[in-house]
């Protein structure tokens, strides 16, 4: 989410058919185009190179076999029946979803482990700021702005208003700063009165 800009509930709709590995015209790197589905409907999403190598792992990743529960085990030794043969791994599909557990569960169990939960002043961490974070590194590494909302299918008004406000490091004092070039005096003639 950190290299797509995605809200949470977007992440959660993913399902792989979504998801194409791409090699983007500009960059000339594998990137991912996503078609996203959420709270505006369906919108399209250019992930950063980053993204490609975990969405690739979440891909090669076989889906969890169910596996015997204890009473059922229990059960079956009592019946005095075998063992069931280890089941063939089985890997995502199209319609499979990316995330199939429950991804912000496991992101807060992951920012509690590491510490990580609240930041600098106090608020708690959540999905959300992995949204937070892409937009803000796109800003501060010169992206354009109405492309990142484009990207973010959200409007230029709401980055200027919750993320741009986080990025006073990143003014620039060269372009802010701009004067006017003043016009130069041409030699021996007087700009007094008497010669206007």
């Amino acid at each position: 989410m950190a290299n797509t800009g995605l809200r949470p509930d977007e992440a959660f709709n993913l399902q792989h058919r979504d998801v194409t590995v791409a090699r983007d015209d500009g960059t000339r790197e594998e990137i991912l185009e996503i078609e996203v589905r959420g709270k505006r409907g369906v919108g399209h999403c250019k992930s950063m190179p980053g993204a490609v190598r975990v969405y690739k792992r979440l891909l090669g990743r076989a889906k969890q076999a169910h596996s015997e529960s204890r009473r059922e085990r229990q059960l079956r030794r009592k019946a005095g029946g075998e063992a069931p043969s280890p089941s063939v791994p089985e890997y995502p599909g199209p319609v499979d979803h990316l995330f199939p557990g429950n991804h912000l569960k496991m992101f807060k169990n992951l920012l509690e482990r590491t510490e990580l939960k609240f930041g600098r002043d106090g608020k708690p961490r959540t999905a959300y700021s992995l949204r937070h974070t892409y937009i803000c590194m796109r800003f501060m590494e010169g992206a354009d702005i109405y492309q990142i909302a484009k990207n973010c299918r959200t409007s230029v008004e709401m980055i200027e208003k919750h993320y741009a406000i986080h990025l006073k490091n990143t003014l620039d004092a060269a372009a802010i700063n701009v004067r006017k070039a003043k016009p130069k005096r041409r030699p021996g003639v007087d700009m007094g009165e008497d010669n206007v």
